[in-house]
């Protein structure tokens, strides 16, 4: 009875050795797996704090980032960025997505079946006050060259002021590309300023653009 007790007590021993040791296996594989890094994704991000303007290849870099926190429509490495244009001001380190650069996807964005309207405000001082995702209406008033030349005949020109698109929205607020500042492309010529705009609303803009000088008025915000 003893030695039958004694068996049992080294097999019970040597047991819990083996089972030790694969305690011990495991808890080593499980440390190794909370220390390996996690999987990351290749985006291009802002080099330094841009503007809102023309990119060149210079003002985007590549980095890494962990898959969870890759935006949706992030720009990858090889990404066509020459020319394209940022439609609003990035932060350094920034991860660029398609919504942040003037294209059909941020057109979109605003709903659907809208174009990307470029108008040239008269007034530069009146555009700084605008930011992206401002509601404005735009106004054409007769230049002054009216007065001296009528237009062609069978042209029909606007009254000497009339709102030629209503509660369009501001997409983008470019600078040239040649410039060092927002405020280079606001010159006493005008400022650039790109609306998302219908069909109609964009004809009108573009057909006023050509006769008449251009101001804004800027919704209030109702939320």
């Amino acid at each position: 009875m003893r030695a039958a007790h004694l068996r049992a007590v080294r097999l019970f021993n040597r047991r819990r050795r083996l089972v030790a040791v694969v305690l011990a296996a495991l808890a080593t594989a499980c440390v190794g797996l909370a220390v390996r890094p996690a999987p990351t994704v290749a985006v291009l991000a802002a080099a330094r704090d841009l503007h809102a303007g023309p990119l060149a290849p210079s003002d985007l870099a590549a980095v890494r980032l962990p898959e969870e926190a890759v935006p949706d429509g992030a720009l990858r490495p090889g990404a066509r960025v020459a020319g394209r244009v940022l439609a609003t001001p990035a932060r350094r380190g920034e991860p660029i997505t398609d919504l942040r650069m003037l294209g059909p996807a941020l057109v979109d964005a605003y709903g659907p079946g809208l174009l990307a309207a470029p108008i040239r405000v008269t007034d530069a001082a009146a555009a700084r006050l605008l930011r992206p995702g401002d509601v404005i209406d735009v106004i054409a008033s007769a230049s002054p060259s009216w007065d001296d030349a009528p237009p062609a005949a069978g042209a029909a020109p606007y009254p000497r002021a009339a709102t030629v698109a209503q509660a369009v929205t501001v997409i983008a607020l470019p600078r040239a590309a040649s410039s060092d500042s927002p405020e280079a492309a606001m010159t006493e010529s005008g400022a650039l300023v790109v609306l998302a705009a219908t069909p109609d609303q964009a004809t009108r803009l573009a057909q006023a653009g050509t006769t008449a000088q251009l101001s804004i008025t800027i919704h209030g915000n109702h939320n």
